[in-house]
């Protein structure tokens, strides 16, 4: 046997891409995984690796060329001329030699060699009796194969230049092959951003302003219809699916981009033939690559993002609303108050109390959505601040203004219990109960009713009328449109107040 020298065929270990040494299994996981990049193995015959077997045989004058993949446990031919099978067992290849010694191998004298003499493919068809081959180097180092000249009668050795040609036609091999494999994943990257892109809601698209022509690609179906390779596939039908009232300002912006040469970014309203009306917001550039005047981009469903800020917007302005509400009706309470109170200290306790009644009503907005609240929240916080009022009813949904009403009434009573009613004794209590009528009562009416109970002494009507009573008067029939009625049982106050039924359940 002879063989060109290139590099230690003896080392142990062998030297990676990174210029670092791996054991020979390491080295070998390696391999295999390269070979499992180039997607090559069990392939087709290609006009391309063929075309270099066929010269290489011309070339050298042998009848046997072959393109030859080592996995672990075969050698697969990518390319054979002259050799009807497709593979062969590892074990019997005279290709892993070249994979254990990192170096081309030229055997002349095959009997002669006792790693050869009993081997099948020497014994039996082909009947090697010469073999040279060439490694087959990935772009890291890794050999895959072997390009190797067979023949079935001795030669002598290959002299340094016809080793080196045959080198060079290796290389053309792995040109080749990693041209496939560039192509490949560049194929999957594509795919896996076009994954992407289904996932991510977004759709892609390339307009050629010269033609009027979109490609488009993505999550396309999603956003624009499953028709929108057809409707969509020029200007026309774009704009034909935007909203009317969005064309000319649409018109204008792509028209300056185009005009300009700068970016276009734009939102819009489409009607969706599945979904219905969708806002787009699109952002492009036009491709710097190319001379020619093809708009990139990108379209985005903002339906949801549009609605969140339609939303919030709503609530500002409803917020600011109620804000002055409030505003108007603490200045309200403070003016009359101040016209009310005896002394400064009978003011400050009976704003106070209202303000602590307006703080409960908020509290309860505040835990819902600012512009309804809760009857049994209310309540809670009335029985919070006068542990001795119980209360039933059925929960109802109150708007703002009835709900700060109802607050101002409860505090109202409720200060007037412990200072003159049932909640100035230690055994006096207040129950609440209240009910609405169901739909279709003809008037629907709720009905609500404040009783006390265990005063010390009998209690009467008061002596004068009370700014308390007249606010809860002007909350019950100005702002609540009902009726308040009070009467002095010998256990103390009843009061019925009676609206019309407008709340519905919580």
């Amino acid at each position: 046997m002879a063989e060109r020298p290139a590099g230690s065929g003896g080392r142990e270990g062998h030297q990676l891409a990174d210029g670092g040494y791996a054991s020979p299994d390491q080295a070998e996981r390696l391999r295999l995984d390269t070979l499992r990049e180039y997607r090559i193995m069990d392939t087709g015959p290609e006009e391309a690796f063929d075309r270099v077997t066929k010269m290489v045989a011309d070339l050298y004058d042998a009848p046997i060329a072959l393109v030859s993949l080592v996995d672990d446990c075969r050698q697969w031919f990518k390319s054979s001329y002259g050799l009807d099978v497709p593979e062969t067992p590892r074990d019997i290849s005279f290709c892993k030699y070249v994979i254990a010694e990192d170096k081309p191998v030229v055997i002349v004298d095959v009997l002669g060699d006792e790693r050869f003499r009993d081997n099948p493919l020497v014994t039996g068809d082909p009947f090697i009796r010469f073999y040279a081959g060439v490694p087959l180097r990935a772009y890291n180092g890794t050999i895959l194969g072997t390009l190797c000249v067979i023949d079935r009668k001795e030669r002598p050795v290959l002299v340094e230049r016809e080793l080196e040609r045959l080198e060079d036609f290796a290389a053309i091999i792995m040109a080749e092959a990693d041209l496939r494999r560039i192509v490949a994943e560049r194929d999957e990257a594509r795919q896996t951003l076009e994954r992407a892109l289904d996932f991510s809601g977004i759709a892609t698209w390339r307009y050629d302003a010269r033609t009027g022509s979109i490609n488009w690609g993505g999550a396309a179906a999603e956003l624009w219809g499953a028709d929108f390779d057809t409707a969509l596939a020029d200007i026309d039908g774009f704009y034909e699916r935007l909203l009317p009232d969005d064309r000319d300002m649409v018109r204008s912006v792509l028209g300056g981009s185009v005009e300009s040469g700068t970016h276009y970014a734009t939102e819009y309203r489409i009607q969706h033939p599945e979904r219905g009306v969708r806002w787009i917001a699109v952002r492009a550039d036009w491709d710097v690559n190319t001379t020619d005047a093809i708009l990139t981009g990108i379209s985005i469903d903002i339906t949801e993002q549009k609605s969140r800020q339609e939303n919030a917007n709503l609530l500002m302005r409803e917020l600011h609303h109620r804000m002055r509400n409030l505003f108007a009706t603490v200045s309200a309470i403070i003016s009359l108050t101040r016209h009310a109170a005896t002394d400064v200290d009978d003011y400050v306790e009976r704003i106070t109390g209202r303000l602590d009644a307006l703080n409960r009503a908020q509290n309860v907005l505040l835990g819902a959505n600012f512009m309804t609240g809760s009857m049994h929240a209310l309540l809670r916080e009335v029985e919070a601040a006068f542990p001795r009022i119980r209360w039933s009813g059925p929960d109802l949904l109150l708007p703002e203004n009835a709900l700060v009403a109802m607050a101002l009434v409860f505090n109202e009573l409720a200060t007037n219990a412990v200072k003159h009613g049932a909640l100035s004794g230690a055994a006096g209590d207040v129950d609440i109960q209240w009910t609405q009528d169901p739909e279709g009562s003809d008037p629907r009416l709720f009905r609500l009713t404040w009783t006390e109970t265990g005063n010390d002494g009998p209690i009467g009507p008061p002596e004068k009328t009370s700014f308390g009573t007249l606010l809860m008067e002007r909350s019950v029939r100005n702002n609540l449109g009902g009726t308040i009625e009070r009467h002095w049982e010998p256990t103390g106050l009843v009061l019925d107040i009676t609206l019309p039924a407008r709340w519905r359940d919580a």
